[in-house]
């Protein structure tokens, strides 16, 4: 699917499932890695991940879709356009457009820890990503000393 017929299928969709014109630009953005699509604020524009369409075909795509236009009419109309808004959530429901992406196989975030801290005092393990300052920082349950665990 190329640029042209995503086009046409957001405005046909936006038709179909809305009654409302969609009158700006829809594209697919490659560098999107962990969220099916999002609705830009400012241009109105919706992007959409590719890599969504080739892992899980059209009705994924489809429902992202559903889901990003759900922003953009209310956004417009001024109402609640957030994922918490009521608004938001009945629309979503009534249109049939998906709450989640799907997980894009390999696409998993990493979830490894390079630095392990544990507390002088209780023994509290801390396992985080960014190494921290041992001098600066103390244990968030008994304020005691941390040491860099190997």
């Amino acid at each position: 699917m190329d640029q042209s017929e995503l086009q046409r299928l957001v405005e046909n969709i936006s038709l179909k499932s809305f009654n409302k014109p969609f009158l700006h630009e829809a594209r697919f953005n490659p560098r999107l890695r962990t969220t099916g699509g999002r609705y830009l604020l400012r241009s109105h524009d919706i992007e959409l991940n590719p890599k969504q369409f080739q892992a899980h075909g059209l009705e994924e795509l489809v429902a992202i879709i559903k889901h990003e236009l759900c922003h953009y009419h209310l956004h417009l109309e001024g109402r609640g356009y957030m994922h918490r808004d009521q608004e938001f959530k009945e629309l979503l429901h009534r249109v049939g457009g998906s709450r989640y992406c799907r997980e894009i196989p390999g696409m998993r975030r990493q979830e490894g820890f390079n630095h392990v801290y544990e507390c002088k005092e209780c023994n509290l393990i801390y396992k985080r990503k960014r190494r921290i300052n041992t001098v600066k920082y103390v244990c968030g349950k008994c304020k005691g000393k941390l040491r860099k665990k190997l």
